[in-house]
């Protein structure tokens, strides 16, 4: 009998409708892989194992005075939130030590959702500070690290969940994505991370997002599992029963164009392009038709995004006495936000409305768009910001301030990432290589697959086709 820990979610989910597994149990079992494995792994900032018995021992009471059939859907199921979303109770760092850290007065709406399909929080998970970058480190906590290789980073933002998910510290997790940061994490992890569509998810938070980039969706180790927590995330929709269906017959446009390419030109390392080669032949494999997809992006991309993306960070609350100890890339991109008019930021907006229109004529030829789910392997812990071997924490005074080498590295990782999010599109990864030879060999590289508007049920069916 498997171990807890390595079944599936859906399954983990299914033993503790039935009973067959109390929630206490389950809860008390993850708790012990947490206490065990994150000193190594640094992917919970925040563990509440007295607050999570608590709440296990209430949904094994429920159990025994209700049928099975009138549970909810994720009864019993350990879970943990980034450190950017408010769980009642608990302190959210927001990944920085800029701010105060007081417990949050109330449940965000993506919790609240969770918890009313039963899940038991087990704490608040790694986050870069404001969610900002696409690897997971910060000045308060140790950095989260890939399980697959300890010195290698998870990503980010949502790279302490998929950490987590990886090294069997959580069944699943949800992450929150706007600008690759559900597929990045996945990827560098090995996990299927699946970004839906825009307005998909109806408890998507948008504060400071005044360009709608932001996306929840689901990190997991299978299909099944992430179709199981968009049952969660968006009611009514029934992916688990559409995820069981074959395909139809798709073309798929392949492509390496990014937008950032006029501004950080880059080439894709040999391990992406070999992801790309292994993802072309399990989908020809698989009936699909594949063809070059020739994108044309705009190049006033590159300032536009960064523009919205970074209007968050610039109108957040914080003590003037306390911006030194924001990262300089924080700190920078800050100012900057804080330097630019209203009409600037309104212009970009304009503009990447217009890209989105742009991108969708062309997206629009196929039925869906294939690349790599990123242009390199995952990178080391301390890599983008140039902290040698990656140490723990670091003092303000000793991080090194490069915040513009930093954005560039990270661009040049994740080419391909953020123009799904300005698109509003769903998009997937799929851990389809390994630089090893063999799963769970190496480090994991994947591919991506990007839909039209109500695909996200399309894309967990083409990756359940390919074996994950």
């Amino acid at each position: 009998m498997p171990e807890l820990h390595e079944l599936p979610a859906l399954a983990l989910r299914d033993l503790l409708r039935s009973g067959t597994v109390s929630a206490a149990d389950a809860t008390a079992h993850f708790l012990e892989r947490i206490r065990q494995q994150n000193p190594l792994l640094g992917a919970f900032i925040t563990v509440t194992a007295d607050q999570a018995m608590e709440q296990a021992r209430t949904a094994d009471a429920l159990r025994s005075l209700s049928d099975e059939d009138d549970l909810p859907l994720l009864h019993g199921m350990p879970l943990a939130f980034k450190d950017l979303t408010d769980v009642a109770g608990v302190v959210t760092t927001h990944g920085s030590a800029a701010l105060d850290h007081k417990p949050a007065p109330a449940d965000a709406p993506l919790v609240a959702l969770f918890k009313d399909a039963g899940v038991i929080s087990l704490g608040k998970t790694q986050v870069p500070e404001f969610g900002l970058t696409a690897y997971s480190e910060n000045r308060i906590a140790p950095p989260s690290r890939n399980p697959h290789a300890p010195s290698r980073s998870s990503g980010g933002s949502s790279g302490g969940s998929a950490a987590a998910v990886a090294a069997g510290l959580l069944p699943f997790a949800p992450g929150t994505d706007g600008g690759g940061s559900v597929r990045i994490p996945a990827a560098a992890c090995g996990l299927v991370g699946l970004k839906p569509g825009r307005g998909m998810v109806a408890a998507g938070e948008s504060a400071g997002d005044p360009a709608q980039l932001v996306a929840p969706g689901p990190l997991a180790r299978n299909a099944e599992d992430a179709a199981l927590m968009m049952d969660a995330l968006a009611p009514g929709n029934r992916y688990l029963a559409a995820v069981k269906a074959e395909p139809p017959r798709l073309r798929i446009g392949v492509t390496l164009d990014s937008p950032w390419s006029s501004t950080f030109p880059f080439t894709p390392d040999r391990e992406a392009l070999d992801a790309l080669r292994a993802g072309e032949t399990l989908l020809e494999h698989a009936g699909h038709v594949l063809g070059d997809a020739a994108i044309r992006y705009d190049n006033r991309y590159p300032d536009a995004f960064t523009t919205a993306w970074t209007a968050g960070v610039g109108a957040a609350r914080i003590s003037p006495s306390r911006e030194a100890l924001l990262a300089p890339l924080t700190r920078t991109f800050r100012r900057r936000a804080q330097q630019r008019s209203p009409a600037k930021l309104a212009e970009a907006l304009a503009f990447l409305r217009q890209f989105q229109h742009a991108t969708l004529a062309q997206y629009g030829q196929w039925d869906l768009i294939l690349m790599p789910a990123l242009a390199q392997t995952p990178r080391p812990v301390g890599w983008f910001t140039g902290t040698a071997h990656g140490s723990d924490r670091w003092p303000s005074a000793q991080w090194p301030g490069d915040a513009d080498g930093d954005y560039r590295k990270q661009c040049e990782y994740a080419p391909w990432s953020s123009m799904v999010n300005v698109c509003g599109l769903p998009a997937i990864t799929i851990p389809v290589h390994w630089t090893g030879g063999a799963a769970g060999s190496g480090l994991p590289m994947g591919i991506q697959l990007v839909g039209p508007m109500g695909s996200e049920a399309l894309l967990l069916q083409v990756a359940r086709q390919l074996g994950y």
